[in-house]
């Protein structure tokens, strides 16, 4: 009789552990709000000894506005540029108080900076989106938010003020939506698109992209059209809203008409000069993104082209790189060919229209030096580099002698007469220079990947960020 015995088979490993989840942290809700704070005091001591308007006719215009919204009487402001309403809604509750013009400007300065602090969050929540980690997003947000692009003209009663904060809240949402899906991130970031429209007419360039953004969506996503559809339908209506009070505020201020720069744009695109002005005029605003981010925003601009054509790509992430760069160069070439040639070096070399963006392309720039690979950090700080020096060359070939014989206006140049250490004119050479030696000392810092050299280059952004501030006079 045989024995039959069971197949005895060998055990199978069992699979390895799943990772633990990681959770956020609890303290992190009281590290941002204490940053916050903390940024909101920095801005409030660069204000302090602010007590007037100093930017006329813009910051005189914009507090008429806010008066007019809070139940004052209008105005005429006719043949000057129409200024929008929407900074001026947030001003409204403090402007029509019955205090001293001193104290309502300084509780001007007090909004500017409570909404401007909001950089630190929204850009600790971009570094984050970028996968850098939390002790390192931390420290380098924080600096981030004090760039000059983002913090000088919070010291003005100034559309400026607000408007970084309020393109990053734009992307971020957009981002959301172009990667998960999902109604509120799709109607959040038309309604924040609107209110851009109704804060400057930079935002008309957002609105229109975010348009196009959520339709090539609808087009190309089946599982996300119905929400894209969504988002166009609250894009629309917040349209007609915002329209409608420009309507009510151009009635109440410019009786004999605004300052006609849509048929400046008009008259530039039709000619072949209006052609060379605007492209230059928009290469110079690409220089001053570059040179006034320390060269970081130029590390970012060349990391957000590469994601746009990169095949491996993310196809959401795809989406909101195409939405930033078609945003980007759109404000810079339609306000270049909106501007009046006002024999000023400004015409060829401008920050203001793109300082809504630099903070976007700074932390892209920082989230590279903190994670990328060396092959395509050094490939993209050599983008920096070129994109520095071609535009450079373009601004001073284009405007030649008119650098410096036409008007040199120091509100227009914080950042280059930092770089430059001269107060009296604009240097091509040695803005760029300099821009790039600090990007070489960033670069160094980071690609060394240790936390402690991270927390070092936080420091040396954040001592930049406030010497050049101090240069300025703030």
């Amino acid at each position: 009789m045989s024995l039959m015995l069971p197949a005895i088979s060998a055990p199978r490993p069992s699979a390895p552990p799943a990772p633990p989840v990681r959770r956020p942290s609890r303290a992190l809700p009281w590290l941002l709000l204490t940053g916050w704070l903390a940024q909101v005091a920095v801005r409030l001591w660069l204000s302090r000894t602010r007590t007037g308007p100093a930017a006329n006719p813009d910051e005189s215009s914009y507090l008429a506005v806010a008066r007019w919204l809070a139940g004052g009487a209008g105005g005429d402001l006719s043949g000057h540029t129409f200024y929008q309403p929407g900074y001026p809604l947030l001003l409204a509750p403090v402007s029509g108080l019955d205090l001293a013009p001193a104290t309502v400007y300084a509780l001007v300065m007090a909004v500017n900076a409570l909404v401007g602090a909001l950089a630190f969050p929204l850009g600790y929540a971009a570094l984050r989106r970028l996968r850098v980690g939390t002790r390192e997003a931390l420290p380098l947000a924080w600096a981030a938010a004090l760039l000059p692009a983002v913090t000088f003209f919070g010291a003005f009663a100034l559309a400026d003020a607000v408007l970084p904060v309020v393109v990053l809240g734009w992307l971020l949402l957009l981002d959301r939506f172009a990667r998960s899906g999902g109604p509120y991130a799709a109607a959040g970031a038309s309604l924040v698109a609107v209110y851009a429209y109704a804060v400057h007419s930079r935002g008309l360039v957002l609105m229109c992209v975010h348009g196009a953004a959520l339709a090539f969506i609808a087009f190309r996503r089946e599982e996300r059209r119905e929400w894209a559809v969504l988002g166009l339908a609250a894009a629309a209506i917040g349209y007609a809203g915002a329209a409608a009070l420009n309507d009510s505020a151009r009635a109440a201020f410019y009786p004999a008409g605004a300052r006609d720069l849509a048929g400046l744009l008009t008259g530039r695109l039709t000619s072949v000069d209006g052609w060379l002005w605007a492209l230059s005029g928009a290469a110079g605003q690409i220089w001053y993104l570059v040179v006034a981010t320390w060269g970081l925003g130029g590390v970012g601009l060349a990391a957000v082209a590469g994601a746009l054509v990169r095949r491996r790509t993310d196809a959401g992430l795809r989406v909101t790189a195409g939405a930033l760069l078609a945003g980007t160069f759109g404000i810079a070439y339609a306000s270049s060919a909106a501007l009046p040639d006002e024999h000023r070096v400004g015409n060829f070399a401008y920050g203001r229209y793109l300082a809504c963006v630099a903070l976007v392309y700074t932390l892209a720039g920082l989230a590279v030096l903190a994670r990328g690979g060396l092959r395509r950090t050094l490939r993209q700080v050599a983008g920096a580099a070129a994109v520095t020096a071609v535009c450079g060359l373009w601004v001073a070939l284009y405007a030649g002698e008119r650098l410096r014989t036409h008007q040199y206006i120091r509100f227009d140049f914080p950042e280059t007469e930092f770089l430059a250490a001269d107060r009296t004119g604009l240097h091509l050479l040695t803005a760029s220079a300099a821009a790039l030696g600090l990007l070489a000392a960033f670069t160094l810092l980071g690609r060394l990947r240790h936390p402690v050299l991270l927390a070092v280059l936080a420091v040396l952004l954040l001592c930049v960020n406030l010497a050049a501030l101090k240069y300025t006079g703030l």
